[in-house]
Parts: structure tokens; sequence; C-alpha cells
């Protein structure tokens, strides 16, 4: 199987740079894997298609500002990006640009209450291991006081902005967001608001809970032409009790169960291919799911659209066919939707 089978053409002006004016206002592209039909639909009208008797599963993670843009005493600016708590709370690793401009034991400043000491680089894909010095025990407020939001590359912003750093503080966030710990936003819950949650509640749909950290995992770029050789990073993911007695008792009674995110599917065929069933875990996932892929778990899914030759849209591709999501994609192109994470959506099922 080849990278470039994954590869489409994406015009620029389609990658949304900023979020839709209201969550539920994104654009939905509807697809019916058993009929071939493709819809196009708005998120708001998610609440009239799902049915009454599903189960709404969705990654409850938080995002990290887990960007701080640093300095050497030259004055040359380094970005240090978080991936994960170490040792300790002060000790993280890390992603460097340009990481050729740094050595060990090297002190980069990022503002007059919080420097960064580089350990060591890691023999793990260029991370580096870290230390954060500052005074104080809290590192979470520290770092909401001193970290940016870690938008991906595609998104341009000139931190400067206060206004759309604000903006971007409230919208790369899901509202049922609970513990830091990702640095990324599972992108397909950004369309879901606390109205439209209680809608489906009222309706009779249940809603649970995973948790996945997004790390590097989700968003690495594939690099080898084989994609089989292509190896994931390792991310942390928990079920709780609740929601390990949720899942199985709605399938025991034959509900669907829609997945929000790849994060969430990864999250639950990861713990039924660990354990044979969803029970309560923490655990590690390095899952790879690609074509053709046999799902345990899911049967809808809700996602937004990816990046071309990404490890996303080969999870999709194995969802719902590489054809048809790509026959999907043409017709997002076509109708101008908007792309990635703060763009539109599809529902497939």
């Amino acid at each position: 199987m080849l990278l470039s089978e994954f590869d489409y053409d994406l015009p620029e002006e389609l990658i949304a740079q900023t979020p839709a004016d209201k969550r539920e206002n994104s654009r939905m592209l509807v697809l019916n894997r058993e009929k071939q039909t493709i819809e196009h639909k708005h998120f708001f009208d998610i609440v009239d298609l799902i049915d009454s008797n599903s189960i709404l599963v969705l990654n409850d993670t938080k995002v990290l500002p887990a960007r701080l843009y640093a300095y050497k005493d030259t004055g040359a600016k380094i970005e240090v990006f978080l991936l994960k708590m170490s040792q300790s709370p002060r000790q993280w690793e890390v992603l460097i640009k340009p990481a050729k401009r740094v050595k060990p034991d090297m002190v980069l400043k990022v503002s007059d209450e919080l420097s960064v000491k580089l350990i060591k680089e890691l023999p793990d894909n260029g991370k580096w291991l870290i230390e954060l010095l500052f005074d104080g025990t809290d590192v979470m407020a520290m770092l909401h006081r001193n970290g940016n939001v870690p938008l991906p590359p595609y998104i341009e912003r000139k931190m400067t902005n206060d206004e759309i750093k604000k903006l971007d503080f409230e919208r790369y966030q899901t509202v049922y967001a609970r513990d830091e710990a990702s640095v990324a936003a599972p992108t397909a819950g950004l369309h879901f608001t606390k109205e439209i949650l209680k809608k489906l509640e009222d309706k009779g749909v249940k809603i649970a809970y995973v948790t996945l950290n997004v790390g590097l995992g989700t968003f690495r770029p594939v690099k080898c032409e084989n994609v089989l050789d292509h190896k994931m990073d390792s991310e942390i993911f928990e079920i709780s009790e609740k929601t390990a007695k949720m899942i199985n008792e709605a399938k025991a009674e034959g509900r669907k169960l829609i997945a929000v995110g790849t994060t969430t599917v990864r999250t639950l065929e990861t713990a039924f291919q660990q354990y044979g069933e969803i029970k309560a875990c923490r655990s590690h996932s390095e899952l790879f799911i690609y074509p053709p892929y046999e799902f345990k778990v899911i049967d809808k899914l809700i996602t937004n659209f990816h990046l071309p030759k990404s490890t996303l849209i080969m999870l999709v591709s194995a969802f719902a066919g590489k054809d048809f999501v790509f026959k999907a994609y043409k017709q997002a192109v076509e109708n101008k939707y908007r792309f990635y994470s703060y763009g539109d959506c599809m529902f497939i099922q």
C-alpha cells in the first residue's frame, strides 16, 4: 500500500484559518456507506440525523498551551513544543525548532518568569528532554501565562494579535474538555455545543466519554512510501468504569455506537484489541488503522477533513472505503468546504 494512494489536491484557500462564526454552523457532508450516497448538511442537523437508540462517544481531553517561544542569548528565536510530561511536572519531552541551533545544557528564555533548560536529545524521532525553570509549583498556571495554543502549522498566526489569541484559546477546545494533557484538539468535537449535546440526550441518545491525550502519534506525518513501514507514536488513553459499562450495555441492547473523531476510534479499537472487550483501563495506543482494517466496536463516525497522506485519512478510508472517501473529498473541494482543524466535517453512517 503506497502513500501516494492517499494524496489529493486541495486549494490553499480552502484551509480554514479561523473557526466558523458558531460551532454548530459548520457544514457537514453526510455519507451513507450502504447506499453510497452523499448529502450536504450543516452540523446543527446532527440532532435529527442521530437515531435515539445510539450511543455517542467523545474524547474529553483538553489542549495544553503547549507552544513556547523562547530565545537564545544571541536573540535567536527557538520554538519549544511540549509533547508530554516526563519524570516530573517540570520535565517534558519536546520538539525544538530549529533543532540544529541548540545543544545540551543550553538555557533558553521564554519570559521574565520562565526559562527552558535543554537536558539531552532523545533517541526517538528528534525529541528532546527539557526542564522548565520557574519559581512556584503550579506548572499549568505558568503555561497559561507563557504558552500559546498549539495550532497546526497550516493555520497562520501572528501571536501578537491578542484578539485572535483569545479566540484560539476558546475555540481550539471542545466544550466538554476536562484534563489538560493534549497538544492538539480532537477536532471533530469542536462542532458540538452544550445545547446540541442536551438535545441529543433529551432525544434518548446515550453520551459517553473516553480520554486519549493527543500527541505526536496523531499528527506526525507519514514519510515512508510503503504505508506499512510507518510506526505510530504511543499515546495514553483511559476508559472509565462508567463509560465501559455504558458502552457494553448499549452494544448489548443493539444501539449503534457513534465515535466522535479518529482519536475516539483508536481508543475504542485499541481497548478491544488489547482486552477483547471494552473495559475500564488506562493504557497506551500505537494502533495504526488503514485499509482493510476490520472495525470491532464503532458503527458510525463524525470526523473532520484530514490532510493528504495522513494516518487520519487512512483511518477514515478504512472505515468508509477509500474510493468513497475520496469521492466525498472531491465533492467537498468542488463545493468549497473548509478543511482541517477549524474546518467542516463529515458524518459517516
